[in-house]
């Protein structure tokens, strides 16, 4: 059986160079802008980016020619990361497998508002990555309604903004953001 394929995969792969050091280059930096959006939002200094991936703002420029594509490649980046989680967590045990993928999604939303400020919601980067989301998270939630572990009257568009609404909150630290989030999913837990 052939693995699934994903739009935003293929446009990962698209725009990643092919070259060893070049491709070295682009993932420096997409770690750097994704922490630096983390960290200051959609006004993240283009310089700053650069630094933080120990490359020259020229660079930057050969691999991200606007801030936009820049966004864009960040934000394909992550979705295909939590497209990957989806299928590293798929063998496991159904309710483990749904949580494990979104706690990797809670993560993810960190960067999305960041990127969110910045695209429109309606791009063709954003329904591809959305598309792909749902395809490869949204069978682990079945399953887990399927082994009876998880709501049946839930959908899994529903489970999402949950999360998504738990990660825009301000949280005092990570181990009370985790808590909250259990809490949540103790609710998404089908009664016994």
């Amino acid at each position: 059986m052939t693995a699934p394929s994903f739009p935003v995969t293929e446009i990962v792969a698209a725009r990643r160079p092919h070259r060893k050091d070049a491709a070295r280059n682009y993932d420096a930096l997409l770690a750097a802008a994704r922490e630096a959006f983390a960290e200051h939002g959609a006004d993240a200094s283009l310089e700053d980016i650069a630094r933080r991936a120990g490359v020259g703002i020229g660079t930057l420029y050969r691999n991200f020619p606007t801030r936009r594509h820049l966004f864009e490649s960040v934000y394909a980046d992550e979705v295909n990361q939590l497209v990957l989680a989806a299928q590293e967590v798929a063998d496991r045990e159904p309710w483990e497998a749904l949580t494990a993928w979104l706690d990797r999604f809670a993560g993810y939303m960190v960067t999305k508002r960041a990127v969110r400020e910045a695209l429109n919601d309606e791009s063709e980067i954003f329904a591809a990555c959305r598309e792909s989301m749902y395809a490869a998270g949204g069978p682990l939630f079945e399953r887990a309604q399927k082994a009876g572990l998880a709501r049946p009257d839930m959908r899994f568009v529903e489970l999402l903004r949950m999360v998504a609404g738990i990660m825009a909150t301000a949280f005092d630290d990570d181990a009370q953001r985790d808590r909250v989030l259990s809490i949540a999913l103790d609710g998404v837990r089908a009664s016994r």
